[in-house]
């Protein structure tokens, strides 16, 4: 994990498995552990970085979601209120 360039949160981490996943919509039956295993690291992060009163975890999927990265990644969030909808 590392922190956003251009972060749109006081935290903005992005995390960012090794395996070559090019979307959420690309995922497999074999990518279950994986993905268990990226959601336990967010929570050991949010908690890591003091983000006791909540955070959020967006995948941008497809040009629609919003993906300019082909390649799976999540943005943990917090540090401050995040208002629905974010835009």
């Amino acid at each position: 994990a590392f922190r956003d360039l251009n972060p749109v949160a006081p935290t903005h981490l992005l995390v960012i498995p090794k395996k070559h996943i090019a979307s959420l919509a690309a995922l497999e039956p074999e990518d279950q552990a994986l993905m268990g295993e990226i959601m336990l690291a967010i929570k050991e992060l949010a908690q890591q970085e003091g983000l006791d009163d909540g955070f959020r975890v967006v995948a941008n999927t497809g040009p629609d979601g919003g993906q300019s990265v082909h390649h799976l990644h999540f943005h943990l969030l917090g540090g401050r209120s995040l208002q629905w909808p974010p835009g």
